[in-house]
């Protein structure tokens, strides 16, 4: 019986059970991550990068990705899908402007085209998504916002708080 309880012991200490670390609120927490639209287009990644590092917790990721990564441990990885009110939030109608094409030309010293990206006085920045018959429309969304986006990751190392 006491030989079954030291070779119990050794497999629980070698498989690593023991002294495991978990990713808790306030611990700094490196990772690769790729994230993906749902055609599964990636947007971003640092695979192959420096690790991504934040203070889990601590409100410098978005909400639903934070909360992702906490109770994992090292060299664990992971895929999910945050909806758009956990990741960028909802597509808001009240910030897409329209502007008068002759007045933006006047303000930005060049013709107004599609895709081209202003920055507003208050650092926001827009992007030009249409223009029609004089009016200008700016989204000043976030890219990604209204979008529902995978991520997968996988945890590098974590610094204990």
């Amino acid at each position: 019986m006491k030989k079954l309880l030291i070779a119990l012991f050794l497999v629980i200490l070698l498989s690593g059970c023991v002294n495991k670390m978990f990713v808790e609120n306030g611990d700094q927490v490196f990772l690769e991550y790729t994230g993906t639209l749902e055609d599964g287009t990636v947007f971003d990644s640092n695979v192959g990068k420096d690790a991504l590092n934040f203070t889990a917790g601590a409100g410098q990721m978005i909400a639903g990705f934070d909360a992702a990564v906490i109770g994992m441990s090292v060299g664990q990885g992971k895929t999910f899908t945050l909806p758009p009110e956990q990741a960028y939030g909802a597509k808001r109608e009240e910030l897409v402007q329209k502007i008068n094409q002759s007045e933006l030309k006047a303000s930005i010293g060049t013709e107004p085209a599609i895709g081209m990206v202003l920055s507003a006085s208050n650092g926001m920045s827009g992007t030009i998504t249409n223009i029609s018959e004089g009016i200008v429309s700016v989204d000043f969304n976030h890219e990604l916002a209204g979008k529902s986006l995978t991520f997968t990751i996988k945890i590098l190392d974590i610094k204990k708080k």
